[in-house]
C-alpha cells in the first residue's frame, strides 16, 4: 500500500468532500462511476471511473508523482487551505466567469495543460481532447510528445491550438517543430524549462522493466482491463507521431523511441536557448515551468508573453512549492506587464476562483481533463469542463461577487491569518 503524502491527500480530500457529514461510514457515500454522463457530478466522479476502467500501470503514470510525492501533495493542499469571506445581501442575479485569454473572449479562464502519451488512456486521444476544447472555446496546448501529428489537430474545426515545446537534441529539431507550429496556425508556443532531467517516478517505475517495458505482475492486470485493452492498445503501442522522424529508424518502437527522446533533452537549456526561440517565434511565447521569483523577473526581461507558473503536476522536484505558494507575490513582479497562469491541482471550480482573486489570469488544467477523457472520451472531457464552469459560477453567487473582475486577495484569507474579530 502506498503511503505518506498519499494519506495526507486522502485526509484533506475527505475533509474538503464531507466526511464531517458521516457517523462512521453512515450515509454510505461513494462516488458514480457508471457510464451515465449526465449523472455525473464532479471530477472526483470522473476520477473514480478512470480508476474503475484503466489498469495500474496506466494509472501510475497518470497520477504518481516524483519521490515522496510531496510536490503532488502539496499542489492540493495550497488550495486547501485559502478560506473564503463571503459577502452577503448581494445581488446574484447575473454571475459571469467568462475571461480574456490573448485578446479573446473565453467562457472561463481555463486552458487544457499539455500532457504527453495520451495514447496510452485511449486511441486519438489528442483529438478528442482538440474537440472537447474547441467546443467549449478554451485552449489546447498539444505536448511535443503527444501521440497525434500537429496537423491532424489543428484541423480541428474551431480549435484555440497552442504548442508546448521541448528541446531535445540539436537546434534543427526545435526549429522544425516551431515552424510547423507556425504553419498549422498554433495561436500560441509554450516552452516547458522543468523537464529537461526527468523526476524519479518510482511508485510508476515499480511497475516496469529496467527497459520501461511493463513488468509480468503489470501485463496481468492489464489483461483484466479488455476495456481499456478494445479502446486503446487493439493496434499496439502508440507513437510519438510529431517527433518519430527525428530517431533513428532502428529505434523507433514505442519503449526505444521514448528512451531516445528522454535521453536526448537539452539538459543544458538556458536563457540564451530561450532568446533564439523567442527570435524565431513572433506571436505569443509562455515560458511554463517557474517556481522561482528571479525567473519570472528575468522571464520578463526576455520578452516572454507570459509565465506558467507550475511543478510539472508534482512530477519533477520533490518538496517544491504549488504555484498557488508563489502565485501573489509573482502577480506583484509581473504587475500587467505579461500573462501570469498557474498549472497544476485543479480539481474544482472554486480551486479558479482562488487563482484568479490571487493573481493569475487563467489556471491549466491536466489531470482533471484526462480524467473525463479515460472516463467517456470526448464527451467526459466536455463534462470536467462544465462542471468546472458551473462551480464557478455557482461560487460566484456563494461569495456575493457578480464576477471574475470583482475577486481580490481580500475576498480569501490564508488558514494561518485567519482573522478572530474584525473592528470597523
Amino acid at each position: 500500500n502506498r503511503t505518506g503524502t498519499w494519506e495526507i491527500d486522502l485526509n484533506d480530500r475527505k475533509k474538503a468532500e464531507g466526511s464531517f457529514a458521516q457517523v462512521g461510514s453512515s450515509p454510505r457515500r461513494t462516488h458514480y462511476t457508471g457510464r451515465k454522463l449526465a449523472r455525473v457530478r464532479s471530477v472526483a466522479d470522473l476520477r473514480a471511473r478512470t480508476h474503475k476502467l484503466m489498469p495500474r500501470f496506466v494509472l501510475e503514470y497518470l497520477e504518481g508523482g516524483a519521490g515522496q510525492e510531496a510536490t503532488l501533495a502539496r499542489e492540493r493542499q495550497a488550495f486547501a487551505q485559502w478560506r473564503a469571506m463571503p459577502f452577503t445581501l448581494a445581488d446574484e442575479t447575473c454571475r459571469d466567469v467568462s475571461a480574456n485569454i490573448l485578446g479573446r473572449t473565453a467562457p472561463l479562464p481555463l486552458a487544457i495543460a499539455p500532457t504527453g502519451l495520451n495514447g496510452i488512456f485511449k486511441r486519438n486521444a489528442d483529438i478528442a481532447l482538440a474537440q472537447a476544447t474547441a467546443d467549449a472555446g478554451i485552449p489546447f496546448i498539444q505536448s511535443t510528445m503527444s501521440n497525434s501529428r500537429m496537423e491532424n489537430v489543428a484541423a480541428v474545426p474551431g480549435l484555440r491550438h497552442w504548442w508546448q515545446l521541448y528541446v531535445f537534441g540539436g537546434d534543427e529539431i526545435w526549429q522544425e517543430l516551431v515552424d510547423r507550429a507556425e504553419r498549422a496556425g498554433c495561436e500560441a508556443l509554450v516552452l516547458t524549462s522543468n523537464a529537461q532531467i526527468f523526476g524519479q517516478r518510482e511508485w510508476d517505475e515499480r511497475n516496469r522493466t529496467a527497459g520501461g517495458f511493463p513488468n509480468l505482475s503489470a501485463l496481468v492486470d492489464a489483461a483484466c482491463h479488455p476495456r481499456w485493452l478494445a479502446t486503446t492498445f487493439s493496434r499496439g503501442f502508440p507513437v510519438f507521431q510529431n517527433v518519430i522522424d527525428f530517431v533513428p529508424k532502428d529505434q523507433r518502437s514505442f519503449f526505444d523511441s521514448a528512451n531516445w527522446i528522454r535521453d536526448r533533452m537539452r539538459k543544458s537549456l538556458s536563457w540564451e536557448d530561450f532568446a533564439k526561440i523567442r527570435e524565431r517565434w513572433r506571436k505569443p511565447l509562455f515560458l511554463k515551468g517557474v517556481l522561482n521569483l528571479e525567473d519570472v523577473t528575468r522571464a520578463i526581461d526576455h520578452g516572454v508573453d507570459g509565465v506558467i507558473l507550475g511543478g510539472h503536476g508534482g512530477r519533477q522536484a520533490d518538496w517544491a512549492i504549488s504555484p498557488l505558494d508563489l502565485l501573489p507575490r509573482a502577480k506583484e513582479i509581473a504587475k500587467d506587464r505579461i500573462a501570469l497562469y498557474i498549472s497544476g491541482g485543479v480539481r474544482r471550480g472554486s480551486d479558479i476562483l482562488k487563482a484568479r482573486a490571487l493573481g493569475a489570469d487563467a489556471v491549466l488544467s491536466g489531470r482533471a481533463m484526462l480524467y473525463g477523457l479515460c472516463a467517456h472520451g470526448a464527451a467526459g472531457v466536455s463534462r470536467a469542463i462544465e462542471l468546472l464552469r458551473s462551480e464557478m459560477v455557482n461560487e460566484l453567487g456563494q461569495y456575493g461577487v457578480p464576477n471574475l473582475e470583482a475577486l481580490s486577495p481580500d475576498l480569501f484569507v490564508h488558514e494561518d491569518r485567519l482573522p478572530i474579530g474584525t473592528s470597523v
